[in-house]
């Protein structure tokens, strides 16, 4: 052992080596680039670029024409208790939230604005608006194609819809194939971004929050030991499945967001003065950015791949959480999953990147200029640390308050990605007893490894896995979309039924009989 060197310092050192060249290769072929207006352009962004599209245009745009209408579901407008399902649709919405609202919120926010200069904002706003409808669509088929066992526990996702969907419209094949992909990407993104990323920041938070105090979390013992301590809770709550994770994080996740929106609210509010100049520049960054790696398509690039990170529209891991809804009709929860893109990114990632842009912190100035200057964001620029700084500028005490908001944020996106990570295990795997203890096991253990991972190997590592899963997924959707149509259809004609007063009772009895008649609308 080399003089001055701790042996947790070496196996620092070692898992950073293993991983570094598998990043390297993956991040090669995922993020493969054409030049485009000067820069160089991912396919993969352009890929779910078009999915936002594709699905805004064939469902008439329906996250604002119907965004109504999910509120209500939400607010239990249209529940039905006898519905077969194991959690009601807000417990559902906060299950999935709990996985997109973590660290991506917080830290990813900081490394788009940092990379991709305050424009990044805008077109994560953009990205989140199209995220609507493509979580509509899976969340959609998430239901429809769903399992549920004789005690009544709910098996849902890609893996399902797209081998049970495609075999309906002759492709069973292609969707072994897909669901098969669909399972490994998720598995491994369940390890890397729900996992690895959420203790790797939470402990960067905690260790800058307490550097004047301590040095412990800031060194590899440390780091080990908050590994292994939230390892524990993990492992504690994992144990319940979906009812537990439900509801555990039916009241953590409202109540840490409301307390992060008030902090950034606070900040933007002493900062309100220079507002104007923030959204402008903003705007002008979306467009014409200065100063910023590159340039127009770097801060599309930055914006599109942060909100992808943190929404995860697309990706197939929604439908997972959404698909234990009680409900008979699976385009209602498709409807309650287009608000969860809208809070997710339009809300709570654009809270984040106004704080960041109009506090200034040191750090975001630091690591606006490392990125700029083409170098790596992280060490003491690491994301966490930027968004902690620029709360730091107007209220000096609430570092400590983010480091608790962080610790939940991360924990609920944990347990929540530990049961997105079980059903793809479960798939690949057999869904026994056994085959589900060692992936407990193995999930908690990987948690200590997010400890030691530098925060680019482990940002490039999870947007692969993410991306690789978007594939899969989109193509099923693509070819599903039919499916999804019809099952719309279904839901506007029943919630206008219910808004006129009829009962649960009639509207049954005439979709039973216009069914059997096959009448596709369902109506009287």
């Amino acid at each position: 052992m080399a003089s001055g060197t701790s042996w947790t310092d070496e196996i620092d050192e070692a898992v950073n080596s293993v991983f570094e060249p598998v990043r390297d290769v993956l991040t090669d072929v995922v993020f493969y680039e054409v030049p485009v207006l000067g820069g160089d352009f991912p396919l993969i962004v352009g890929w779910l670029v078009l999915a936002g599209l594709v699905f805004t245009a064939s469902f008439g745009f329906l996250q604002f024409r119907r965004l109504g209408t999910a509120l209500r579901l939400v607010r239990g407008r249209y529940e039905q208790p006898d519905a077969p399902g194991e959690v009601s649709h807000f417990q559902a919405l906060t299950s999935a939230v709990s996985g997109t609202v973590g660290l991506g919120n917080i830290a990813g926010v900081a490394i788009a604005v940092s990379i991709g200069g305050p424009g990044a904002t805008f077109w994560m706003i953009v990205c989140g608006l199209l995220g609507m409808a493509t979580k509509f669509t899976e969340c959609t088929l998430g239901v429809k194609y769903r399992e549920i066992d004789a005690s009544g526990r709910v098996s849902g996702g890609p893996m399902h819809y797209l081998r049970k969907g495609l075999a309906e419209r002759g492709l069973p094949n292609l969707g072994r194939a897909l669901a098969w992909l669909s399972a490994v990407m998720i598995l491994f993104f369940a390890f890397f971004g729900g996992n690895l990323f959420q203790v790797n920041q939470s402990l960067e938070q905690l260790a800058t929050a307490t550097e004047d105090h301590t040095a412990f979390f800031g060194e590899s013992g440390g780091a080990l030991l908050f590994g292994a301590l939230v390892a524990a809770l993990a492992a504690a709550v994992l144990l319940g499945g979906i009812r537990a994770i439900g509801r555990v994080t039916s009241r953590l996740v409202p109540a840490m967001a409301i307390l992060y929106v008030i902090a950034c609210l606070l900040v933007i509010g002493f900062n309100a003065p220079d507002l104007p100049d923030a959204f402008g520049a903003i705007l002008s960054g979306a467009f014409a950015p200065e100063g910023v790696a590159g340039g127009l398509v770097g801060a599309l690039i930055m914006g599109f791949q942060r909100a992808a990170f943190s929404n995860e529209a697309g990706v197939g891991s929604a439908p997972i959480a959404h698909a234990a809804v009680k409900t008979k009709r699976p385009a209602t929860e498709g409807l309650v999953a287009l608000i969860e893109p809208f809070l997710d990114t339009v809300v709570i990632c654009t809270m984040t990147a106004l704080t960041i842009v109009i506090a200034g912190g040191p750090a975001y100035l630091e690591a606006r200029d490392t990125a700029a200057a083409g170098g790596e964001i992280g060490g003491t620029t690491a994301g966490i640390s930027i968004t902690s700084d620029a709360f730091e500028t107007a209220l000096p005490w609430f570092p400590a308050v983010l480091t608790l908001a962080v610790f939940l944020f991360a924990f609920s996106t944990i347990i929540t990605w530990g049961y997105y990570g079980q059903q793809a295990w479960g798939h690949l795997f057999g869904a026994g007893r056994v085959a589900g203890t060692v992936y407990k096991v193995l999930f908690c253990l990987m948690i200590m490894v997010g400890t030691l991972l530098s925060l680019g190997t482990l940002v490039d590592l999870a947007d692969a896995f993410l991306f690789m899963a978007a594939v899969a997924n989109i193509i099923g959707l693509y070819l599903l979309t039919p499916v999804v149509r019809r099952e719309l259809r279904k839901v506007l004609v029943y919630v206008a039924r219910r808004d006129a007063g009829e009962t649960d009772e009639v509207i049954e009895a005439d979709e039973a009989a216009a069914e059997a008649a096959g009448d596709i609308t369902l109506a009287k």
